[in-house]
């Protein structure tokens, strides 16, 4: 097995071989293009899929605009299995949160894939940060982060927040403040972020924690109430939002971003090309536009940028994650 470091270099050396290949690889491009995410339509991952995917028809990469296939189950992990096992000719990529690739290896001791051996990086995608959110479980007098955790405290049986996955990002978010506050949190996971959002507008569940574009709709028409968002700063989507480091807990400060993979041992031409259709894709207005209707941000960059920030996140939720105590059924 590589290591990190290794893991690192080598995606470097797929730039360079990238760069010497592309003008071959510019004439072949791709017929068709499948890209697959682990989650709901509707959701950020499905948005940034089929935002991207849609432009990146007549580009050196591929002739067609990319197929969206949303494979749930599993937390994700079916979606990341897939693409690990589709042959590795740049025709399938995964659109995936960095938690399946950073996180999921903390939490599950029998992993089904290795996400610095079984997967390429290919490009970041969008940033987003995460929202608590309230319904009308919740009284309308709770406005704060603190309001939200006295009810809760008040009402233990219904003291509960929904996730899009068990182990995500959201989930530790959720756990981390019910650690530092000292309130009993239920943690209840979903296949993605809109079967839980349905059940906070309905009176089912309290709260969800899950990325804050996936209120925007329902937060603006008053079936939810966002009450705090995840980011270093408040969000340019809810400006009237603070964020939880402003309602005193500044170890909730994080930020998420969605990326494309190809299957271990892509060419590394065809990876290129895949980065520079997908970069050009997210410089169009109508694909930014697209995105901040879902409170998402165009990133991108080079592989080796994705290479680099997954393995910050590796080393950056490996203590939460023991500190939280969370492990993973297979």
């Amino acid at each position: 097995m590589r290591t990190r470091r290794q893991f690192i270099q080598a995606t470097a050396a797929t730039t360079l071989l990238g760069s010497l290949g592309l003008q071959t690889a510019r004439a072949q491009g791709l017929e068709q293009v499948k890209i697959v995410n682990g989650f709901p339509a509707g959701g950020s991952a499905d948005v940034t899929s089929r935002r991207i995917g849609e432009k990146l028809g007549g580009s050196v990469y591929t002739k067609n605009a990319a197929v969206v296939e949303n494979k749930t189950g599993a937390a994700g992990r079916i979606a990341v299995e897939t693409v690990k096992n589709a042959a590795p000719d740049g025709a399938t990529l995964l659109l995936t949160p960095y938690s399946m690739m950073s996180i999921y290896p903390h939490i599950y001791k029998q992993l089904s894939y290795d996400p610095f051996k079984d997967l390429t990086p290919v490009c970041m995608a969008s940033l987003l940060t995460h929202g608590l959110a309230v319904g009308p479980m919740v009284p309308a007098s709770v406005k704060t982060v603190k309001d939200y955790l006295a009810w809760a405290k008040a009402n233990p049986k219904d003291a509960n927040y929904g996730s899009p996955a068990a182990g995500s990002t959201p989930h530790f978010l959720g756990a981390l403040l019910g650690l530092e506050s000292g309130v009993d949190l239920k943690h209840v996971p979903y296949r993605g972020s809109i079967p839980g959002i349905t059940d906070v507008i309905g009176g089912q569940l309290a709260s969800m924690v899950t990325p804050h574009g996936d209120f925007l709709a329902n937060h603006r028409a008053g079936k939810l109430r966002i009450i705090a968002t995840s980011g270093k700063t408040r969000s340019p989507f809810v400006p009237e939002v603070p964020t939880f480091a402003e309602q005193g807990f500044p170890d909730l400060v994080v930020e998420e971003w969605f990326g494309f993979y190809a299957p271990a041992k892509t060419p590394a031409a065809v990876v290129m090309n895949a980065n520079t259709a997908i970069n050009a894709a997210l410089k169009e207005k109508s694909v930014i536009d697209s995105l901040a209707l879902s409170g998402l941000v165009p990133v991108g960059g080079s592989p080796e940028d994705m290479a680099k920030s997954m393995q910050y996140y590796f080393e950056f939720w490996g203590p939460l994650v023991k500190k939280i105590g969370f492990t993973a059924e297979s």
